[in-house]
């Protein structure tokens, strides 16, 4: 067979490879075998980095991490890399073959079949899995540093399933290696679309128990024989991941037994802090399962099933061997996976258009027109008369979406495009969505005595963010110094929207910084706004520059990074009007607004101001609320900050809070906890109490 494929043995250091079985956008997969004395052979997958990546310094410098991280795991349950070489400046990296199939394909026999998986198969594929998980979650490098491995892609297609019944995990390559991290740019994308935890939509940094949450997936799915996560559009898809919506496994009754549900429950809980702390404890959970309902598990009774369903030959089958075609088909399950190790664009993570979008610049540039309407040879040129009187312009479309979004146009400015006549703003229809939307228009007239309207403080912002929070507020917050306007949409004191005048905060520019896009393609975006409905997002994704996880990756960072920098204002007015709303198709971002507060602290009140704050009220005593507004975790204080509150337990003076705390943490922690322990009701002193019940200047 192999001769059909290679005319003469195209050779990589020791290996001739056979049959090229992935490529992916970084590096190609082959099935290869290693020929040795007195007729020795061993069949292998081989790895190479595509000729033309081999000269970059950094992909190279990360396919050396990942070789040397994954040699390292030696596990029955994961596919091992057990060579790693160079020839003739190629280099190559050799992993174990997987004569088998997958879970994912398994899924697909049985449902096509309707047949169910045997309640003890599916437990025996966890625990497998699950046992590999740990090995990997607890690994350390050779002075005995733990290499904090999270997999980040555990999914069906990465369960490989050999024809003895072995279960083995594979992919490695994408784990989070703290030895690799410095290399991935931060938030950088992995897993594959409806097999990630919550905090992984979201962008979160990840640990072990986004791991357990995807096993958890695995598990539902082998049970139920459908999508856990499931939806009109990825969008949706990562709607229900973000929010845990475990409605599907709520309706499979009978078909979830009520103690695999309950297992289930708690490893796909969206709080991780709720999930099993390890994959030992997940795997015990499954374990006491198989010892109450004395169900015999191991490899022979899972591989005679898989055989049965016929995803594998039997053993004097046709087709039996290493080489045969049966195998060659199988093992390009392991290159798959691995070609998503290396950057493959799996089409299931391909945008997903609304009907008659472009899918591309040229689709976009060459779409017909509408019946009737002229078709643009180029871009046109708008025009901007102030009420005052002043004309300014010419202008691209882009630019005059600019002046709306950050203020620059008044409301009653009129519009000019090409060289037609000047005319209000709301009759053009590309511009629609900035005249219309309120969220969009900046209006001072809500800085009046009919809102509540004050001073910016310093000292009272987080604690009036926070109680903003804790009454679960609706409305919005108006920001203005005079040189910037910022203004926060709240829904039950979550914030929902976020706009501001500073053009460095603009979505684009944002996109840009975080070095997600070229300026090119924002450009590009940008002039495709009045096909996607002033959206530049769904411009991008349209045009296939972002995906739509990627998009709401950046909606949910930009937010947040809106919020926050309202905590570097050192001066201005602010003013809430309750009740108003953005009324702008806005994602349901799950932001946790107490943890945002604390955030805002950490991140832009340095040691010297909390120093002049909290200096004066040293002899202050301070004491612990009884009952507490909101639960201590959820503002996830680091460990030292957490044990200054725990330790205060009646009341004391706030100096002597901060001696007795040297122990365990530094006088920078210990002052940003008492801070925020004092602006968030989670401590009480009477000075402070008289300090921050003085009401807005309704002025």
């Amino acid at each position: 067979m192999s001769a059909s494929i290679h005319p003469a043995p195209l050779m990589l250091g020791p290996y001739e490879l056979l049959q090229r079985i992935a490529t992916g956008g970084m590096a190609e997969v082959y099935l290869a075998r290693r020929a040795g004395p007195h007729g020795f052979q061993k069949v292998v997958a081989v790895k190479r980095i595509l000729p033309q990546l081999a000269q970059d310094a950094d992909f190279v410098a990360m396919f050396v991490d990942e070789a040397r991280v994954c040699a390292r795991l030696a596990h029955p349950n994961i596919v091992q890399v057990f060579d790693f070489g160079e020839h003739d400046g190629e280099l190559y990296m050799a992993m174990e073959f997987v004569d088998g199939t997958t879970a994912a394909r398994l899924v697909r026999a049985a449902a096509s079949k309707n047949e169910e998986v045997p309640l003890e198969a599916a437990l025996y594929i966890a625990l497998s899995i699950l046992r590999g998980l740990d090995y990997a979650h607890n690994a350390r490098d050779d002075e005995g540093k733990p290499l904090d491995l999270v997999h980040r892609d555990v999914s069906p297609g990465n369960v490989l399933i050999d024809r003895s019944g072995a279960v083995k995990l594979t992919d490695f390559g994408i784990a989070r290696a703290a030895e690799i991290e410095r290399r991935t740019d931060a938030g950088q994308l992995k897993g594959k679309l409806g097999y990630m935890s919550p905090e992984q939509v979201v962008g979160r940094e990840l640990d072990a128990r986004s791991d357990l949450f995807t096993v958890g997936i695995v598990l539902a799915e082998l049970v139920m024989l459908r999508p856990l996560f499931s939806g009109p559009s990825e969008i949706d898809v990562l709607m229900r991941i973000r929010d845990a919506d475990l409605g599907v496994l709520d309706r499979a009754g009978s078909r979830v037994p009520d103690d695999v549900r309950a297992v289930l429950f708690r490893a796909l809980a969206r709080d991780r802090a709720v999930r099993y702390p390890s994959a030992s404890a997940f795997a015990e959970g499954i374990e006491e399962i198989l010892r109450r309902r004395r169900l015999q598990v191991g490899p022979a009774k899972l591989a005679a099933w898989v055989e049965r369903l016929g995803l594998v030959t039997s053993a004097d089958g046709e087709g039996n061997g290493p080489l045969s075609e049966t195998s060659v088909r199988q093992t390009a399950n392991l290159g798959a996976a691995v070609a998503a190790a290396v950057g493959s664009a799996d089409p299931a993570l391909r945008p997903t258009m609304p009907p008659g979008s472009a899918a591309s610049l040229a689709d976009a540039a060459s779409a017909s027109p509408s019946p009737g309407e002229p078709r643009e040879v180029s871009p046109p040129i708008y025009r901007v008369r102030m009420p005052s009187g002043p004309t300014v312009g010419p202008l691209s479309y882009p630019r005059l979406v600019e002046l709306f979004v950050t203020g620059g146009i008044d409301n009653r400015a009129e519009i000019s495009r090409e060289s037609g006549p000047f005319r209000d703003a709301s009759t053009f229809t590309e511009l629609d969505r900035f005249t219309q939307s309120a969220a969009l228009r900046w209006d001072d007239g809500v800085f009046s005595s009919a809102n509540d309207v004050g001073a910016i403080d310093r000292v009272l912002l987080p604690s009036r963010m926070f109680q903003l929070a804790l009454r679960r507020e609706t409305g919005a917050l108006h920001f203005h110094d005079g040189a910037k306007k910022k203004k926060i949409y709240l829904v039950e004191g979550v914030p929902e929207f976020v706009m501001s005048t500073d053009k460095r905060e603009l979505f684009g520019e944002h996109l840009v910084a975080r070095g997600q896009v070229l300026r090119m393609e924002v450009e590009m975006g940008l002039a495709m706004l009045p096909r996607y409905s002033g959206r530049l997002g769904d411009a991008l994704c349209g045009l296939g520059v972002l995906r739509p996880i990627e998009l709401f990756r950046a909606i949910h960072q930009q937010t947040q990074d809106r919020f926050l920098e309202v905590f570097t204002w050192r001066k201005g007015r602010v003013a809430f009007v309750r009740g108003a709303r953005s009324h702008e198709e806005t994602f349901p971002l799950g932001m946790d607004p107490f943890e945002l507060v604390l955030r805002g602290v950490r991140e832009h009140y340095p040691a010297a101001e909390l120093e002049a704050i909290l200096g004066p009220l040293e002899e202050d005593l301070v004491a612990p609320v009884s009952p507490l507004p909101v639960r201590i975790e959820a503002f996830h204080l680091a460990e030292a900050e957490e044990n200054v509150l725990k330790a205060i337990k009646e009341p004391t003076l706030i100096g002597d809070v901060v001696r007795a705390s040297r122990k365990f943490a530094t006088r920078e922690e210990t002052h940003r906890a008492i801070f925020c322990g004092l602006s968030c009701d989670l401590l009480r002193s009477e000075r402070w109490q008289a300090f921050t019940a003085v009401p807005l200047d309704n002025t």
